[in-house]
């Protein structure tokens, strides 16, 4: 039901904003960045509507385009799958926090294979994306799948074309297991692709694979569910071949150091473990330090504390891996430390 309710959503619509269940809701809290967590943000502001009356309003424009707006301070809050180094956040009067896990997922749409019977390891993805592997019967790829007829089919790759996170941490994972592609290309929001189409947000690559055979893309593994695009199996940091799933985003989670992290800088790619997925991310939200209306920011901080309190199973519905309470913990930590109105505390 939730992802019916939301195919519809994202196919018509790149803003969400869901009223709640009053007709004149006092506040309006508005929020831009990511489209990786765009489908569990949707359903918890829809909740949080119809439960509290406040109006959560979040544009799913990529992290870059969330950056720049929390930056200018043009939203209330932004949010970015890419966290920001220490040395970016301090000049810019910012802080950030992880709100939830995900993974990031390779899709397909190539005729008469199942949803994960395709293997791909990340060299032969970056060969892929890289436009190194033009074909889908390439000897490489079919050395790894005895027994899956492939197609002498061309390989259309599908990338995005705006500043994402979901790419950082595709690029990053890239960047740690090929070094062809740590020399040609790196791990960025936006890069030069070699090779490919692009789409707008993670809904439009969704799209894009979804009409092209042949294509390849990478998506949020929300939105691969909801176009019911088919992902493959791919092999982790242990030599393991893994599908993507709630328990392979946890176990790549599992060995996060949060607590000694600085700023909740913390990577999920590449992670040790035998069911660990090698393409797991966190989503962070970028907040002022300094609040220009306390009363403002408290109801948007009780609207995340509400997330984090109420909004496991629906983040668990979508496929998301809520944050662990320990974690949780040390984000309202962090509020009660940095965030002020007027030289105030904003929190509790």
């Amino acid at each position: 039901m939730y992802r019916t309710t939301l195919i519809g959503t994202m196919a018509l619509l790149m803003v969400v904003s869901f009223a709640g269940a009053v007709s004149a809701a006092p506040v309006t809290i508005n929020g831009a960045g990511a489209s990786f967590p765009f489908p569990v943000y949707a359903q918890w502001a829809y909740k949080y509507g119809k439960v509290k009356g406040v109006r959560i309003n979040y544009q799913s424009i990529g992290s870059g385009g969330g950056i720049r707006q929390i930056k200018a301070r043009t939203v209330d809050f932004g949010a970015s799958d890419a966290p920001l180094k220490p040395e970016e956040l301090e000049p810019s009067g910012l802080i950030q926090f992880p709100m939830v896990m995900g993974g990031v997922v390779p899709v397909v749409n190539i005729g008469g294979i199942d949803p994960g019977k395709l293997r791909l390891t990340g060299e032969l993805m970056a060969g892929i994306f890289l436009g190194d592997i033009a074909r889908w019967n390439d000897p490489a790829i079919a050395r790894l799948n005895p027994g899956v007829k492939l197609p002498a089919q061309a390989i259309t790759v599908v990338h995005r074309s705006d500043g994402s996170g979901t790419t950082w941490i595709f690029t990053n994972y890239l960047d740690k297991v090929s070094s062809s592609w740590r020399e040609r290309v790196g791990a960025a929001k936006a890069v030069d692709w070699p090779a490919g189409v692009g789409g707008k947000g993670n809904e439009g690559v969704a799209a894009y694979v979804k009409q092209v055979p042949g294509a390849i893309g990478y998506v949020e593994y929300a939105y691969a569910l909801q176009n019911k695009l088919n992902h493959v199996r791919l092999r982790n940091h242990d030599g393991r071949f893994v599908v993507p799933s709630s328990a392979s985003f946890q176990a790549a989670a599992a060995s996060a150091d949060w607590k000694g992290s600085k700023g909740f800088y913390v990577v999920l790619t590449d992670q040790p473990g035998d069911q660990s997925w090698p393409i797991t991310g966190a989503s962070f939200i970028l907040l002022p330090r300094e609040m220009r209306e306390s009363e403002r920011a408290k109801t948007m901080l009780a609207f995340f504390d509400w997330c984090y309190g109420h909004g496991d199973e629906i983040a668990q519905k979508l496929d998301y891996v809520p944050m662990p309470d320990s974690v949780v913990d040390l984000v309202k930590s962090t509020w009660s430390g940095s965030l002020t109105s007027q030289g105030s505390s904003i929190w509790p």
